[in-house]
């Protein structure tokens, strides 16, 4: 039997939602901190002080000067790696303070 064209799955309606309420931006922030915690591993997200997304800019705040430095030459692969883990491009530029 075929859908009707009004039929959605429940994967489109909870999307539809999310979209509609205006959620998909805080969940991309998730997404973005989650990732960078996952790749970074416990040691660098224990120094990391503060870190938020504003538009397709993430700012990480790094308790740690040479740590600071080190990651300021590492900004394109973790760029990379970041939106491979989120699964689209949701980061386009690193400041890492």
């Amino acid at each position: 039997m075929a859908r009707q064209s009004n039929e959605q799955t429940l994967g489109e309606a909870i999307k539809g939602l999310i979209k509609s309420y205006g959620f998909e931006n805080k969940l991309n922030k998730v997404k973005v901190a989650n990732a960078w915690e996952k790749i970074m591993g416990n040691y660098i997200s224990s120094k990391t002080k503060k870190i938020s997304i504003q538009n397709d800019t993430l700012v990480v705040n790094i308790d740690s000067s040479a740590l600071r430095s080190e990651l300021n030459f590492a900004k394109e692969k973790l760029i990379k790696q970041i939106n491979d883990e989120c699964g689209k491009e949701l980061v386009k530029k690193i400041i890492i303070r």
